[in-house]
């Protein structure tokens, strides 16, 4: 195999499950990806992927030491990219960024428009994401996440903690009972929530723990969206303080943060990535924004 597009194919097919998720990955369209597949497979005369019913493709053993090789060579290309880039002393060019929604919505625009008014010649591209993106696979060249990195090969700092409790709009609260004494009481009130798939979400854990199935009255996957729905008085949100607190028509439905939801604010880069100015410059202005605000992610509601 001289052609490293055939290999990229298989990597593509393997990792999607199907043709049809492959394509977008790819680049291509699904009769594309089809047509190179089955000419791939006439020219070797073997089986790469077995078809399985509803259009799932299984790997078979050849097609596994494909993939293995294809991956092999995807790092050297990528640690090879990242080299060069991490030797970029250009405060130009582009940066992309990943962010949960929450944070990009709350708290990071304001951070992203000091940094653009101090380097104007960098385009930065802001990946919305609540999965976690590969730096190693430059999805992301800096990522803003909840919780600490596991990566061994990425680099980057602790901003802050984050605190969490209840939030209400304060009509709903004059109408049902006020301010809620400790979180395991309730009293019945409507609870805006997670989908019902939504479990290993810290937060969607904690409300299927504390809170009866019935007394969720509403929900969605989206914490923005749950804290619109408890501004309109639809019930009580489970929310960031950095959210909840920095949005105008909400308030505490509960006092104090609840410690065993307390998380953590990350920025972080792959550790070949950290020397690139850009990246270092990222990380001064808005990293350095952040932190300033800690006092707001930490719940103590300095704004």
């Amino acid at each position: 195999m001289e052609d490293w597009n055939e290999l990229r194919l298989v990597l593509g097919v393997a990792r999607a499950g199907s043709l049809t998720l492959a394509a977008p990955l790819l680049g291509i369209d699904h009769s594309t990806v089809f047509r190179r597949l089955n000419a791939l497979e006439q020219r070797l005369a073997v089986r790469v992927f077995e078809r399985l019913p509803g259009g799932i493709y299984q790997l078979t053993p050849a097609g596994e030491r494909m993939t293995a090789a294809a991956e092999r060579m995807e790092d050297e290309a990528l640690a090879l990219a990242r080299d060069i880039a991490g030797a970029d002393g250009r405060l130009s060019g582009r940066l992309r960024v990943t962010s949960s929604e929450t944070l990009a919505y709350s708290r990071l625009t304001k951070h992203l428009a000091a940094f653009r008014a101090v380097h104007p010649g960098i385009v930065v591209e802001l990946a919305i994401e609540n999965r976690i993106l590969s730096l190693s696979r430059r999805e992301a060249d800096v990522a803003l996440r909840p919780i600490r990195p596991k990566e061994g090969d990425l680099w980057g700092r602790k901003l802050s903690s984050v605190a969490w409790t209840l939030f209400a709009s304060q009509d709903y609260l004059d109408v049902h009972g006020g301010i809620i004494e400790c979180p395991d009481k309730l009293d019945g009130r409507a609870m805006v929530g997670w989908e019902e798939t939504a479990g290993g979400i810290m937060a969607a854990d904690w409300l299927d723990r504390n809170v009866p199935a019935d007394n969720v009255v509403y929900r969605t996957n989206s914490l923005v969206n749950q804290s619109v729905a408890a501004r309109a008085g639809i019930g009580l949100a489970l929310l960031p303080c950095y959210l909840g607190d920095g949005e105008p028509g909400l308030v505490r439905a509960l006092a104090e943060p609840i410690e065993e939801l307390a998380g953590e604010l990350w920025i972080v880069t792959h550790s070949d990535l950290k020397g690139t100015a850009r990246v270092r410059a990222f990380f001064d202005v808005v990293g350095e924004g952040l932190v300033r605000e800690r006092g707001l992610f930490e719940g103590g509601r300095s704004l």
